[in-house]
Order: structure tokens, then sequence, then C-alpha cells
């Protein structure tokens, strides 16, 4: 398969809805195929999720485009990312920010996204293990962060990693169905904008979804 052709038609198709230039061209070199199971690899480039183990997918090209463009990025800041999954959307902050902290609970996608990663030569990213508590405190606080799977509220756990003037992407709603939010913290009062509807993983941990169901 050509999958720089393939790949080239979905940025195409992207265009339509994302205005972000720089998210674009990232979208547009990494290859989506690599961290995707062997039996997914064909279809890499169809805006859809897929799965990719474990009851977890690698989300539809254009939510990840979506989120991506909302957080903003100038190529400075230190990212969160709740929920490393394959990996592919650690790589598009790689390339989009200085550093990149990333939390996974479950082992097997962690491994293989770290592989996958250091194949690919990130030397900016940290891949960290994910416990009942949201985030990752210990390097805190970041200048963005954002999540990968629906919550039922905002964590204000994340909220107070965040630090002023940084912006959460975090998708919010029941288990089935969330809408996207852009949260950018104030010293007074956050702004939050509804950036439409998604569908997410739920988002394991306390302050979201305490256990799968």
């Amino acid at each position: 398969m050509d999958f720089a052709a393939a790949r080239a038609k979905l940025i195409a198709h992207l265009k339509t809805e994302i205005y972000d230039r720089r998210v674009l061209e990232v979208m547009g070199r990494i290859p989506r195929e690599r961290f995707l199971p062997p039996h997914f690899q064909q279809v890499a480039y169809l805006d859809e999720p897929l799965s990719i183990g474990s009851g977890q997918t690698i989300s539809q090209p254009l939510i990840i485009a979506l989120m991506t463009q909302a957080l903003e990025l100038t190529g400075s800041e230190k990212v969160l990312e709740i929920g490393t999954g394959s990996g592919y959307q650690s790589a598009i902050l790689a390339e989009l920010c200085r550093e990149v902290i990333t939390t996974e609970r479950i082992s097997v996608l962690a491994e293989s996204a770290g592989t996958v990663l250091n194949n690919l030569g990130y030397k900016n990213v940290k891949i960290r293990p994910a416990g009942q508590d949201l985030g990752w405190p210990p390097e805190s606080p970041y200048d963005r962060i954002i999540v990968t799977a629906g919550s039922p509220r905002i964590p204000e756990v994340l909220l107070d990693q965040l630090g002023l003037g940084g912006i959460l992407v975090i998708p919010v709603g029941s288990r089935e169905t969330q809408h996207l939010y852009q949260i950018i913290k104030l010293k007074e009062r956050n702004i939050v904008r509804d950036l439409g509807g998604c569908r997410f993983v739920p988002l394991i941990g306390r302050d979201a979804w305490i256990e799968p169901q």
C-alpha cells in the first residue's frame, strides 16, 4: 500500500475542518500505520477510530487534529497527556511542543507506544504509569493538558496541575457520548468553550469514572 499517498489524501480531507497549518503538516508526515496492529495498517488513513487492543482505540484523525489545534501550541510548552494509548497523539504533540509527559494505565499499551516512539526517534516524550489519581503531579504545573478519554466532569485535580493561562482539552459527558471542551485557566474565572460532540472510551480514575463497565 502507498501509505504516503493515503496520508496526503487524509490531510486534504482534514483541511476542510482544520485551520492550524502546523497540525496538518505534522500529521502529514507522521506514519499513523506504525501505531496500529498489523491487521489495521491498511486502513490507517481512513478518518475513523480504530481498535488498538485492550478495549482501547486510536481516535479518529479529525478529532485528534481538532484537539491538538485547541491546545494552541507554540512550541515552548510542557504538555501533559492523559491516556497514551497507541502513542500517535504523543508523537504529534512531541513535534509541536517542548516536552510531553503522558500517562497510561494499561501497561501493554504503554510498552508498545514507548517502543514505537523510540523507534521513530522521539526523545521529548516521557511515559508514566497512570494510577487512580489523574495526571502526574510531580512534574506539574503544565502549560497544556489533553485528555484522550471521556470524563463525567471537568476534573479539578487536572485544573490544579495546569498553570495559570494554560489550556485543558477534554471530552466531558456520559460513558457513551461526550462534548469536547477547551478550558483556559484564568485567575478569576476560567473560559470554557464547547467544540462539539465526540465519542471516547471512559476516563478511569478518581474525579472521573471509577471502574470500567
